[in-house]
């Protein structure tokens, strides 16, 4: 895609922006996954532990929820936001509930298709913006947090 509609930091001008973001977001991700785990065996007791009978399920629907609200909110999950990177949308501008909603959709698709994934994965690691497959049909890019941001 050409970068003319671009509102971001070019990586070749700006490459800090882009500097370690696969294993930034790769460390974020483990970061998220104790979080979501964590609030999900916080929800068991209330579920008189039947949860246990669908945690997989439980973890789906509370990681989807906890991504969503955290994109939305502040253009980075507590993982990113840890590891100090965001995502922003071509223009440059945050993530509005829509894109955060359907950035979550298409990355809990992806992992429950394994293909899906490496796919992702290798994007990640050689294209310009290092964008998975998700963040480019949403036109989303993670990049490295400004100072004081």
């Amino acid at each position: 895609m050409s970068d003319y509609n671009w509102h971001i930091p070019d990586p070749d001008t700006q490459p800090g922006f882009y500097d370690d973001v696969p294993t930034k977001r790769a460390m974020a991700w483990m970061v998220d996954t104790v979080v979501i785990l964590f609030i999900s065996l916080l929800i068991l007791p209330f579920t008189a532990f039947t949860g246990l009978f669908f945690f997989p399920a439980l973890m789906l629907v509370v990681g989807a929820l906890y991504r969503t609200a955290t994109i939305a909110r502040g253009s980075a999950t507590w993982g990113m936001r840890l590891v100090a990177i965001e995502f922003r949308t071509r223009s440059g501008a945050h993530p509005d509930l829509s894109i955060a909603a359907l950035h979550t959709l298409g990355f809990t698709f992806s992992f429950l298709f394994f293909p899906v994934q490496v796919i992702s994965i290798l994007l990640i690691l050689t294209t310009r913006h290092r964008q998975s497959l998700v963040d480019m049909g949403l036109g989303t890019v993670v990049l490295n947090r400004r100072a004081g941001t």
